[in-house]
């Protein structure tokens, strides 16, 4: 679509010369952007982007996962195999990527937003460390974090879809 809309501009000049600027066409740039969780594929560039995470599962098994600054822990999560759902794809529109966040980093997080705040009421076994995890994006604060997934979610999107990562 980009590039035709640029064609079209300069077989449009071309035509067209001395078109008034109010008939000009606009044109725009857009930048090559990442898809849902593919940043979080990539490996860190050096040990200063390293930011290390802990995923607990619903058996109790702890995962150890390299992240770096910026990703999501959504994402991560699905790029190592950790059942983590995200039936909405970071779309804050389930509760299917409910974790808890070990009490030592709760307050290094951002605060949740509204809209965060209103799904979560809806999650299953709700904790006070409540947070969803397409919401957490890691930074070098939050070396060592712990998420724990909760023994249950409840898919209010599509109840029963798995999305698979990208």
């Amino acid at each position: 679509m980009f590039r035709s809309l640029i064609c079209r501009s300069l077989i449009i000049h071309k035509l067209k010369p001395n078109i008034s600027s109010r008939e000009k066409i606009r044109t725009f740039h857009v930048s090559a952007g990442l898809r849902h969780g593919e940043y979080e594929w990539m490996d860190p560039k050096s040990e200063a982007e390293v930011v290390n995470i802990t995923y607990v599962d619903k058996d109790g098994k702890k995962t150890k996962v390299r992240g770096k600054i910026g990703d999501n822990v959504l994402y991560l999560a699905h790029r190592y195999g950790i059942e983590m759902e995200g039936a909405c794809e970071a779309s804050l529109a389930c509760t299917t990527c409910h974790v808890y966040v070990n009490h030592d980093f709760v307050d290094k997080l951002p605060p949740s937003e509204e809209k965060e705040d209103d799904l979560l009421d809806m999650a299953p076994f709700l904790k006070e460390n409540s947070r969803l995890g397409c919401q957490i994006v890691l930074t070098k604060e939050l070396e060592g974090i712990e998420l724990q997934l909760p023994k249950a979610t409840r898919n209010f999107y599509v109840d029963g879809h798995k999305p698979a990562p990208h």
